[in-house]
């Protein structure tokens, strides 16, 4: 483990100078961020941007005054990005093991408090492993989101990743976070590819491993935000894969006690009263659940906890309770929940409710 570990530290550290160093575009953003993003990621230092490596967007809606968690932070991107969004009232702690990283995000700390007009700056970068968690004296229950970028792929034991993502995470909190998965495991001698590896391809995890992870941590319904195929474009790389596909995928997992594993329908319904600023017509809370503002939608008991007990509460009016079961909800996603195959571009994945 700790050989994997030193190969990440010096691929990040040193191999990589900027984000064109990369031989894939596996940790290349493709989808467009949302306005609020985009005017964020502006303030943001250029040398921190130029160390971005990440895959996907990781900061949903509604983070204003949260206490935030970077798995992974390297150059402090995402940071410097939530750090504006929750405001001066949130705060957000980067965690990293790669000192040229942490290095270039704790230089400019003072220059983005200048740039955000705040008087004290609301970002903290620390040393560590996200593997050992349990060992940076993060009280339990103390964030309400975690996010990650790309980084979960590169560790070795992904299931305490998430199991201590779980813990620090409050009641009603949020684990988001983009990532490469795969269609199949990775086999061992792909695993033992040192650039492979660094490139976040053969640490990937196969989709149904992760759901699995994901749900023995303690997130019951792991839902998908987005996902992207991944193109290589490299062709002496694709030789080695072979037909593995692989995947940029967002998930959102929720810490909320009593999500089931499927979607089980108890006659609910909710209605968004179009009250964030972000989303005022329609909020969007995964790939299958969009909500038009005053529109009442029937959801599964999931989603009606995933809204009802969470920061999105006051945006919705609730309708039902928990008296009458009524079955499971069809087609409820056995499949690959992935809404793109790489040779197809056609619909890979059921539907839920």
């Amino acid at each position: 483990m700790s050989t994997i570990h030193d190969n990440v530290k010096d691929y990040y550290g040193k191999e990589l100078q900027s984000s064109t160093d990369l031989k894939t575009n596996a940790c290349c953003t493709a989808v467009a961020p949302p306005q609020e993003i985009r005017s964020a990621l502006s303030n943001v230092h250029s040398e921190v941007k130029d160390k971005y490596y990440g895959c996907g967007l990781t900061i949903p809606s509604e983070v204003d005054g949260l206490r935030i968690l970077d798995l992974g932070s390297g150059s402090g991107r995402d940071c410097y990005i939530a750090a504006q969004l929750v405001g001066e009232a949130g705060s957000v702690v980067g965690v990293d093991m790669t000192d040229e990283q942490l290095e270039v995000a704790n230089k400019h700390l003072e220059y983005h408090r200048e740039k955000f007009g705040f008087e004290r700056s609301n970002v903290e970068f620390i040393k560590g492993n996200i593997e050992t968690l349990d060992e940076l004296n993060f009280a339990p229950e103390s964030f309400d989101l975690i996010i990650s970028n790309c980084v979960i792929n590169l560790a070795t034991n992904k299931d305490k990743v998430l199991a201590d993502a779980f813990k620090l995470l409050k009641p009603g909190g949020e684990m988001y976070f983009s990532d490469v998965y795969s269609d199949r495991r990775i086999p061992k001698e792909l695993q033992n590819d040192q650039v492979l590896w660094g490139e976040c391809l053969s640490g990937a995890l196969y989709w149904n491993d992760f759901m699995q992870t994901a749900k023995r941590a303690g997130f019951a319904d792991p839902r998908v935000a987005e996902d992207e195929p991944i193109t290589i474009e490299n062709k002496q790389l694709e030789k080695k894969i072979g037909n593995i596909n692989f995947y940029s995928v967002t998930y959102r997992l929720f810490k909320i006690d009593h999500l089931e594993y499927f979607c089980e329908d108890y006659g609910q319904a909710v209605r968004y009263k179009g009250s964030l600023s972000t989303e005022k017509e329609k909020f969007y809370l995964d790939n299958h659940h969009e909500f038009p503002k005053g529109k009442i939608m029937s959801v599964c008991g999931n989603t009606y906890r995933m809204l009802n007990d969470t920061r999105y509460a006051k945006h919705f009016d609730f309708f039902g309770d928990w008296s009458t079961h009524y079955g499971i909800y069809q087609d409820c996603g056995t499949e690959l929940p992935f809404s793109k195959s790489k040779e197809t571009n056609e619909s890979a994945g059921g539907g839920c409710c």
